[in-house]
């Protein structure tokens, strides 16, 4: 693949480019001083946002809609799948050089001094953490998160200086479009299994990160698999950052998990030789992120209501806990609908799915997510809602969203419930509907 200039390139078409990831390389052409178009599915905050910074976007999909006059196609992986006819048109043509996301992130982030945050929970909150802290303390980073940080609303930030903090995603081995200076890893598990073999499989692709990382490893060596992919010897420095947990201070986000997140984005801030009173000051005013057991408001009757992005069973039994931390049981009944996403992890990890929802009071389940998958008829909500009842918890599938809107309205719920909606698709509109937060 021929290296690209963007140095030359005038105007970038983007498909997809309402993505949280994809939007952001968007912005750093705008930034540039670059003709931005684009198309996306939807409409959204995100694509709202591009607009306002002078982006043309269309919605909805057409080769017909990608101006004449563009000089690089940036496009969002899903697409192979979910459209696959179209993705075949913009390969096929020879005139535009086109590239994935992915691979643009691995082009911005080139020549910078990049930290890559990586496994398979807590990224965001982890990237998000170790930009607070390096902005906080003057070191100027530039930050891509699949997320938006709250003291901007955006995704990105541009900053003048040499660190560059990125997500680094598994899916697809994409972030092996990175070359890192520090590489964290959060954790390492199962999941993406309708293109992982196995675990062993998701092992082998830490390790090739790993040995793409130049300076230093942050990770967690007391967790099984990131103890098997660092029993070989790496050029880069390994740091356990469980030894930086007691310097973790008190945060205003809940759960070990989160306090385990503080301890790796701690772990870096010494890299930097950031006094430790000075890091953990920033760390003890992390507020989060957006849909990360965001907290979205009450209602009139006193219901408080709070919007998740966990999907994976991991990731629903952390929020959970932390949620029984703030409101113990007794004190506050918990309600959470969740929306499955995707066939392929719900089948492959069905029997998590169906424990791992103790703490809630009640689990209702929306139909899967299905994003870039086909229908799988051997799986559903209403399969999961039984495991899960037959688990010992209280479930109910629904064949739609109105059919939850209507159940949830007519909870009646009070001063002594915890609402939340959860899952990586759109469970969250059923909660802006029925209590229009």
């Amino acid at each position: 693949m021929e290296e690209l200039d963007l140095s030359k390139i005038k105007h970038v078409h983007f498909v997809g480019i309402g993505g949280i990831g994809i939007s952001a390389i968007a912005r750093i052409m705008i930034d540039e001083k670059k003709d931005v178009t684009g198309q996306d599915m939807q409409e959204g905050i995100v694509v709202e946002s591009l607009r306002k910074m002078g982006a043309k976007i269309t919605v909805g999909q057409s080769y017909e809609d990608i101006p004449k006059d563009v000089e690089l196609i940036v496009y969002t992986t899903a697409i192979i799948n979910y459209d696959p006819e179209f993705f075949s048109k913009i390969k096929s043509q020879q005139r535009i050089p086109i590239r994935s996301y992915p691979e643009m992130l691995g082009i911005v982030t080139k020549h910078k001094y990049t930290i890559a945050v990586s496994g398979t929970h807590g990224k965001t909150t982890t990237t998000a953490m170790i930009a607070k802290i390096l902005i906080d303390n003057h070191k100027d980073p530039s930050v891509i998160v699949g997320s938006l940080l709250k003291e901007n609303n955006s995704n990105l930030v541009i900053g003048k200086g040499s660190a560059f903090v990125v997500e680094a995603c598994e899916y697809e081995r994409s972030f092996l479009n990175l070359k890192p200076k520090i590489l964290v890893i959060t954790n390492i598990e199962e999941d993406h299994l309708d293109y992982y073999k196995d675990l062993n499989d998701i092992e082998d692709a830490f390790a090739d990160l790993a040995d793409k990382t130049d300076n230093y490893i942050v990770c967690n060596l007391n967790q099984v698999s990131v103890n098997n992919i660092l029993k070989k010897k790496y050029k880069a420095k390994v740091i356990n950052y469980t030894h930086y947990i007691d310097k973790v201070p008190d945060l205003s986000v809940p759960g070990i998990h989160n306090r385990l997140n503080a301890a790796a984005a701690l772990a870096v801030a010494n890299i930097f030789n950031i006094k430790d009173e000075d890091a953990q000051k920033s760390i003890a005013q992390f507020s989060g992120t957006w849909r990360r057991l965001e907290k979205k408001g009450k209602t009139s009757t006193g219901t408080i209501i709070y919007d998740d992005y966990a999907h994976h069973p991991t990731e629903i039994k952390a929020s959970i806990e932390a949620l029984r931390e703030i409101y113990k049981i007794g004190d506050k009944k918990i309600t959470i609908l969740f929306q499955p996403h995707l066939y392929s992890r719900t089948k492959a990890l069905f029997n998590d799915f169906a424990k791992c929802f103790k703490g809630a009071d009640n689990i209702y389940l929306l139909p899967i997510f299905f994003a870039r998958e086909v229908k799988d008829e051997s799986i559903s909500s209403e399969k999961l809602a039984s495991a899960i009842s037959l688990a010992g918890d209280r479930a109910k599938a629904f064949p739609d969203f109105a059919s939850a809107e209507i159940f949830i309205k007519d909870l009646n719920l009070g001063e002594n419930d915890v609402f939340v909606t959860m899952g990586a698709g759109e469970a969250y509109k059923v909660a802006e509907k029925v209590f229009k937060l």
